[in-house]
């Protein structure tokens, strides 16, 4: 089982996702931190995403596109905040040019995720949190609702064995 739950909150400008794997903390934790695993998942199955760089650290940076089905290459960001590995990431996460770096008066998404041990694997919650109703309706709007739960959907597959 991989996301058990979603939840928009307007008054509280949020998107929860939960998600449920048979895997420790620790094997979770490493879909984030390793960038050839993040490809794998990051974006939806019809946009997968290409990393072009990924500090994982405190005040790192990273960068990405996503390859759509028509060839359509948006690109996305990230600035890491806090890391309390493998219990807690939080990130800024925004959307960017053709150049790859963040757009000018474009306000990033905060994002928090927890990994917490239960029923044997790892529960993963990955708040995103808004800057404005706007945003908040742009994004969903967007489809980042079902994108993002599709995307943490190929989890599971990141973290199977490779078969001999």
């Amino acid at each position: 089982m991989t996301v058990i739950g979603t939840t928009k909150d307007p008054d509280t400008l949020t998107l929860t996702l939960v998600a449920q794997f048979d895997a420790s903390p620790d094997r979770v934790w490493e879909v984030w931190e390793d960038p050839r695993k993040l490809e794998h998942w990051w974006g939806p199955p019809t946009f997968p995403a290409t990393s072009t760089r990924h500090e994982f650290s405190v005040g790192g940076q990273s960068r990405y596109f996503m390859t759509g089905p028509a060839g359509e290459k948006p690109q996305g960001w990230w600035r890491i905040d806090a890391i309390d590995k493998p219990h807690r990431l939080e990130f800024a996460n925004g959307l960017a040019g053709p150049n790859g770096e963040p757009m000018p008066g474009v306000e990033p998404m905060s994002c928090h995720v927890t990994f917490e041990a239960a029923d044997g694997g790892t529960r993963m919650t990955a708040v995103t949190h808004f800057t404005d109703v706007e945003q908040m309706q742009t994004m969903l709007g967007m489809g980042m609702q079902e994108g993002m739960a599709q995307a943490i959907g190929q989890i599971d597959a990141v973290l199977s064995p490779v078969p001999v």
